[in-house]
């Protein structure tokens, strides 16, 4: 049995796709059989034969070669850009949570590291019907993984990474490091706040993204210990 991390953002178009890919990526480059799994993905294409087309799971698939087909990366792909639980609700598709345990097991069996991607930020809806009422943090608690949490290096940044912070501290879910994207080394404001997300959280930021990124900078050991 494989170990895994989960990946949270501190919002929506914050970067955590290409962010999760560089992190695939890295232990794939140093050789580790590394893979990716998301429960469900908002905001599909379709293909040219009208299939959706989950791109943020072929996105990864692709940056890490990971070589998996769409079905084994994400269990639940809807068209419309909305919140998964509202996407659910106009298909009639509601998520089966058994489902998604089922498939991140299957995953985890496969895979030495895998890495599993969330949807929004943390209090992303997943499923709110008469049946059951689940966000993005309650997958987390039931499958027991611990979080990483990718933010732009921007203003505003220190509010809602110390936000997501808390929250997930609130939940007793492990939180293993931040990671800022779009970060722009010098820059007095993204340096500072790199400074005072740890400061006022203790919680270390373990890596910065720059736009066009290739390589994520932090050694492939340390990476590893992220993963239970």
């Amino acid at each position: 049995m494989g170990k895994g991390v989960f990946v949270t953002g501190t919002g929506t178009d914050i970067g955590k796709t290409y962010v999760t890919g560089l992190i695939v990526k890295k232990l794939r480059d140093a050789g580790l059989n590394a893979g990716y799994y998301k429960a469900a993905i908002s905001g599909a294409e379709k293909g040219p034969n009208g299939e959706l087309l989950a791109g943020d799971a072929l996105y990864v698939n692709k940056v890490a070669g990971i070589g998996e087909t769409q079905e084994n990366l994400v269990s639940y792909v809807y068209l419309e850009a909305v919140s998964p639980h509202l996407a659910a609700k106009i298909n009639n598709q509601q998520i089966d949570f058994d489902h998604v345990d089922s498939e991140f097991h299957r995953a985890l069996k496969k895979f030495d590291y895998l890495t599993m991607e969330g949807s929004g930020g943390i209090i992303c809806p997943l499923r709110w019907d008469e049946k059951e009422h689940v966000i993005i943090d309650d997958l987390v608690k039931r499958l027991g993984l611990g979080c990483i949490v990718i933010a732009d290096a921007g203003l505003g940044t220190i509010n809602s990474a110390v936000l997501t912070i808390e929250h997930l501290r609130a939940r007793d879910i492990a939180i293993k490091g931040v990671i800022l994207n779009n970060f722009h080394d010098g820059d007095v404001m993204e340096e500072d706040n790199k400074k005072m997300i740890t400061e006022i959280t203790g919680v270390p930021v373990i890596a910065t993204v720059k736009k066009g990124d290739t390589d994520l900078g932090i050694d492939v050991e340390k990476l590893k210990v992220l993963y239970d």
